[in-house]
């Protein structure tokens, strides 16, 4: 009976979850990552949570009492045009914006990593998969999102649907690039040479190494998501009245600049510090995931 080394078999568990605590601490030295962290579990929970932490309906109206201004009695942040309290619109509208954006990374993830698997691991694939990410890439990725809502509909469904095409190209390119330089390296020619199927190498071999790119377009791509939600939504293509969505109620209290400015101020503010958080949360994670800053593990 063949002893095993402990060295040999715990050296590559002991080598990866290095990595991972390594990874952790580099991302915890980003201050400004953390930050980006914070905010972004502070929404998860207001998304989660939305229920337990408002005290009134986000689409009830009560015309008695509209347009009040912020730190009203029982209304800290003011009521919309109809009597609406925007406190609860505000933490409802968090889960409707997380929703679609995960909605739209994920199908967006799950399509550009396809292609770009296929693209990158088959020379005779790759040329016409490029063309087609080409040609989506010729259109300007808003324009392309509100041509596919005019032939879909306009719905919060089909802007998820809208937005994952729009991520697909990128992805692509990012996972084709990827996999061309990790297909060329002896772990995968000898997995290869041992019979093992394209399938096998391509998902158990080529993927897992091909992560880290992949989890930082995943995170900036979910502060696009989020404002192209709301951009859309402010143009009328994505939620319709009376949805608590951050976009559609700026459109809605455009209207009220002077007399109600927090209509507009508050969602606005919401807008961006989400997509500020998920943006510098994705920059802390390419730094600590960089290799070349990993050349140790």
């Amino acid at each position: 009976m063949t002893t095993v080394l402990p060295t040999e078999a715990e050296g590559k568990p002991k080598k990866r979850e290095k990595y991972y605590v390594t990874t952790l601490k580099r991302l915890f030295t980003n201050k400004l990552a953390i930050v980006g962290l914070i905010i972004v579990i502070a929404q998860v929970l207001l998304a989660i949570f939305a229920p337990f932490i408002t005290a009134y309906n986000p689409i009830a109206q009560d015309l008695a009492n509209s347009e009040l201004p912020v730190f009203s009695d029982g209304h800290w942040l003011g009521t919309d045009n109809y009597g609406r309290d925007v406190w609860s619109r505000i933490v409802y509208g968090a889960r409707i914006s997380l929703v679609v954006g995960v909605v739209a990374v994920t199908l967006g993830l799950i399509g550009g990593i396809i292609l770009g698997l296929l693209g990158g691991y088959y020379k005779r694939l790759d040329s016409p998969i490029m063309r087609i990410v080409d040609l989506l890439f010729s259109f300007p990725g808003i324009l392309l999102a509100m041509l596919i809502i005019a032939i879909l509909g306009t719905s919060l469904v089909n802007v998820a649907i809208a937005i994952s095409i729009w991520s697909i190209p990128t992805c692509a390119r990012i996972v084709r690039g990827s996999v061309l330089s990790v297909k060329e390296k002896e772990y995968i020619m000898a997995m290869r040479s041992m019979g093992a199927s394209d399938l096998r190498v391509m998902v158990k071999h080529i993927l897992p190494n091909i992560t880290a790119p992949i989890i930082v377009f995943a995170t900036m791509r979910m502060a696009t998501a989020i404002l192209s939600t709301a951009a859309l939504s402010f143009l009328g293509l994505g939620a319709q009245p009376p949805t608590p969505e951050w976009g559609a109620m700026i459109s809605q209290g455009q209207d009220f600049m002077w007399s109600a400015p927090h209509l507009t101020i508050v969602p606005g503010i919401a807008i961006m510090l989400t997509v500020f958080a998920f943006n510098v949360l994705g920059d802390g994670l390419r730094d600590a995931l960089d290799p070349n800053m990993n050349l140790e593990q």
